[in-house]
C-alpha cells in the first residue's frame, strides 16, 4: 500500500487545515460484513480526489456515507470541524447545504424547467412556502441562470428535464450542485452513463467549474483514464480498504494490479 505523508492536493498549502478528515470509517449493510473497512483520509485545499477500484469495492458507499445518505457504521466525518456522522436530523440538513451531490442518475426532477431543476439547489436555504409555490428570491434566480450559462444550457432553461439528453441532464446536475454555493463536491459515478466524448466534456466542466469557486472535490469513478487526466489526487480502493493514496503520475501497474486484480486486462 502506498499513502503520501500528507495524501493532499497539490494545490493544498503546507499549513492549510483539512475540510474533511475521514477517520476509521467502517460501513456493514449485514454485521459482520464489512463493505468499508476503516477508512481514513483527509481533502485539504482545492482540487478533484478521484476514487478509483472495481464494482463493489464501496466507492459509492464511500461517497454517500460522506453526506449520510449513506448510514456509516462506525468511524468519523469530520467537515469544517464538525463530525457529521453525529449530528441531528436539523443540523444534517444545514450541514448538507455546504455539500453539493452530483449523482449517476441526475436525481432530476423530470417534469420540472432546467431553470426550476437548477434553483432545486436552494431548497435548504429558502423557506418552504417559496418552494412551494416555485417562488425564489431575484438574486437566485440570476445566479441560476449564471450557472446555465457556464454549463453551455442557457438556451434550455424553460425546456422540460425530460427532454434532455444524458450529457445535458448531468450538466443541469452540475449547475444544481453549484448553486448551493457548496465549500465540497461529491459526484458519485458522473459519467458511468455517457458515451466517451461527453463523459470527458464533464469531468472537465466539474473540474473547470469547482476550480473557479476553490470547490475541493471528491469523484468516484471507473475510468482510470479520466481519472488519471482531471484528478491530482487518486485514493484506490481494493474489497473496502485504501491500497493507494497519491498523484496520478505514481499510480503505475502494479498498482492497478493490486486494485483490480489481475493483470490480463492492462494494456
Amino acid at each position: 500500500m502506498e499513502v503520501p505523508a500528507s495524501g493532499q492536493p497539490m494545490s493544498a498549502g503546507p499549513n492549510a487545515a483539512p475540510s474533511l478528515v475521514i477517520r476509521n470509517l467502517r460501513k456493514e449493510y449485514r454485521a459482520g460484513e464489512p463493505v468499508l473497512k476503516n477508512v481514513c483520509f483527509e481533502v485539504t485545499g482545492r482540487g478533484m480526489t478521484a476514487i478509483i477500484g472495481p464494482s463493489g469495492t464501496g466507492k459509492s458507499t464511500l461517497i454517500r456515507c460522506i453526506n449520510r445518505l449513506v448510514e456509516p457504521t462506525a468511524g468519523e466525518i469530520v467537515f469544517l470541524g464538525r463530525d457529521l456522522a453525529t449530528l441531528n436530523r436539523k443540523e444534517l440538513r444545514m450541514a448538507r447545504r455546504q455539500i453539493g451531490m452530483v449523482f449517476q442518475e441526475y436525481n432530476l426532477v423530470e417534469r420540472l424547467s432546467v431553470i426550476e431543476n437548477v434553483l432545486c439547489g436552494r431548497l435548504g436555504f429558502v423557506p418552504l412556502w417559496r418552494t412551494w409555490s416555485r417562488r425564489f428570491p431575484a438574486g437566485d434566480i440570476e445566479r441560476a441562470f449564471q450557472l446555465l450559462d457556464a454549463v453551455g444550457l442557457s438556451t434550455f432553461a424553460t425546456q422540460r428535464a425530460d427532454q434532455l439528453s444524458g450529457g445535458q441532464r448531468q450538466r443541469v446536475g452540475i449547475a444544481r450542485a453549484l448553486m448551493q454555493e457548496p465549500n465540497l463536491l461529491l459526484a458519485d459515478e458522473p459519467t458511468s452513463s455517457l458515451d466517451p466524448k461527453t463523459s470527458v466534456e464533464i469531468m472537465e466542466l466539474i473540474a473547470n467549474r469547482a476550480s473557479e469557486r476553490n470547490i475541493p472535490v471528491i469523484v468516484n469513478i471507473h475510468n482510470v483514464a479520466l481519472a488519471k487526466r482531471f484528478a491530482n489526487r487518486i485514493i484506490g480502493m481494493s474489497k473496502g480498504e485504501i491500497v493507494f493514496d497519491g498523484p496520478p503520475t505514481g499510480l503505475e501497474d502494479a498498482h492497478l494490479v493490486e486494485i483490480y486484480g489481475g493483470e490480463d486486462w492492462l494494456e
